[in-house]
């Protein structure tokens, strides 16, 4: 992996929206709010960014209310972009929108859904990964993230190539943090 100071060229951080409500159930999904748990869970996650220095530069959010909540409560740094294309995007159509930034970001931050954020991080990280039949996955980290990436999940992918060059099994899975894992 190429890399830029003893650190990776990209870094880019893939989190999915903390828990949301439905106690609204005429509610469109586009429109549910989060839940207290998500609230909760969000605020620790925001906690766990400070503390771990995590500072994208760009943030990427869906359009749904749950994403943008989400947004508001973890508070990433950097310049905050909401998407529409996000709510409801696949994995390869994210991996598309990501080719297209500027090399001059070195970090950014995706804040989408399920499970098109669980298959985009297994796309990146796995070479062998398909997501139509979700195999080949691997073992450690890549393993549980296969198993379940629970609400407000995030995980940190590394990768050494330019933005454009993103693709299947480009990325190393650099960690994947939890709410559960912080309290």
């Amino acid at each position: 992996m190429d890399e830029v100071a003893g650190r990776p060229a990209h870094v880019l951080y893939v989190l999915r929206h903390a828990k949301s409500s439905w106690k609204e159930p005429g509610l469109e999904d586009h429109e549910r709010p989060l839940a207290p748990r998500g609230r909760k869970a969000a605020a620790t996650l925001a906690r766990h960014l400070r503390q771990a220095g995590i500072e994208p530069s760009l943030v990427l959010c869906s359009s749904a209310r749950r994403a943008r909540e989400t947004y508001d409560a973890v508070k990433p740094s950097g310049e905050l972009l909401v998407e529409p294309a996000l709510y409801g995007a696949t994995a390869g159509e994210v991996i598309e929108r990501l080719r297209q930034l500027p090399e001059s970001t070195g970090s950014a931050m995706v804040i989408g859904h399920n499970p098109t954020v669980q298959l985009l991080v297994l796309w990146l990280a796995s070479p062998h990964f398909s997501p139509e039949t979700s195999e080949g996955a691997g073992s450690g980290a890549l393993e549980g993230v296969r198993e379940k990436f629970p609400t407000c999940a995030l995980a940190t992918l590394a990768f050494g190539g330019p933005w454009r060059e993103l693709g299947p099994g480009g990325a190393e899975l650099a960690g994947v943090v939890r709410p559960a894992d912080l309290a």
